[in-house]
């Protein structure tokens, strides 16, 4: 099929050009990734108004459906770190040098006086950060409790002890069990919400909260009765993680910018959202001052952002 497809998007009666890589299967059934060598190939080819994939090998023509390719929810990300809780024990951009050297896949923005520091990169290049810095911050507190032991006549010592311990207590907890914390892209987050809610229904002795920066959103997971034990805690977030990862591998995002920002032209495009929705069911439509995010699976995803822009410009002409 791989070859049929190449063979398929090099013809010229099908607006065709140089194909560089065709990935099929995919993890979407039916689905597959064509990459030009030239951007204008791309254009020439999402104009042809029909495409039928047709083969001596194959027993009848297949029609295509040629859209261009939705990025990810998980392409990108940034999370802002709060690095002046290490400032006592190390020093930050030595610190920093050493993360750049682990994650080569993120981009570190410059170092703040107040010990802040902006990261982007994939989701899952920030998640394994976050796994690096709990393993500093859990090292870090076993440090300072057997430097205590050792001495009780350091009260002022004692007293930054107590800081820094409190201000990574979230991370100690973590790592032993007792608290849990999952971070979630806010978009995957939104989607398991609506549509798997089932995902953070818990028992009574056991609390979910959450906290949105943005892009990230922390899911805390907490033992609330005497009852309940470490294994529980790590079963809740093993099944919030599970389905996460699930959700990264299929969904995907579009974003519709309001052409107008006036409340007449916001209502327009809500009311279009809606209409289209009970067509669409397992598509998230999430609404914000300048724009309307869409997210679902692929093809579902461009066929709603299509329809969308189909009823958008009526509704405007007929103004």
């Amino acid at each position: 099929m791989t070859d049929i497809l190449m063979i398929h998007f090099q013809m010229s009666k099908n607006n065709g050009g140089d194909v560089e890589e065709v990935t099929y299967p995919t993890v979407r059934k039916g689905v597959a990734y064509v990459t030009f060598e030239d951007q204008e190939v791309v254009e020439s080819v999402l104009k042809k108004d029909e495409h039928r994939l047709e083969d001596k090998r194959l027993s009848r023509y297949y029609p295509l459906n040629v859209t261009r390719y939705c990025e990810n929810v998980f392409s990108s990300v940034t999370s802002v770190l709060n690095m002046s809780i290490f400032k006592d024990q190390f020093v930050l951009e030595d610190l920093i040098e050493e993360f750049k050297k682990k994650s080569t896949a993120l981009s570190f923005g410059p170092l703040q006086s107040n010990g802040h520091i902006s990261v982007q990169g994939s989701f899952p290049a920030i998640e394994l950060l976050r796994d690096f810095l709990l393993l500093k911050a859990k090292s870090l507190s076993e440090k300072d409790k057997r430097e205590e032991s050792k001495s009780h006549q350091r009260p002022k010592r004692r007293q930054q002890q107590h800081s820094l311990t409190t201000g990574t207590s979230n991370f100690v907890r973590d790592a032993g069990g007792e608290k849990q914390v999952v971070v979630l892209d806010t978009d995957i987050y939104h989607y398991m919400k609506y549509f798997f809610p089932r995902t953070f229904l818990v028992n009574d002795d056991i609390v979910i909260s959450d906290i949105t920066d943005g892009d990230i959103t922390m899911v805390y997971i907490e033992n609330a009765g005497s009852r309940s034990d470490a294994r529980q805690v790590l079963r809740v977030k093993e099944k919030i993680e599970n389905q996460s990862v699930k959700l990264h591998n299929a969904l995907r995002k579009e974003r519709i910018y309001f052409k107008e920002h006036v409340r007449d032209a916001k209502r327009r495009y809500k009311w279009a959202c809606e209409s289209l929705k009970r067509h669409y069911p397992s598509v998230l439509v999430i609404s914000y001052d300048t724009h309307i995010d869409v997210i679902g699976n692929s093809s579902e995803t461009l066929e709603f952002t299509k329809d969308m822009s189909s009823k958008i410009q009526s509704l405007f002409q007929t103004r």
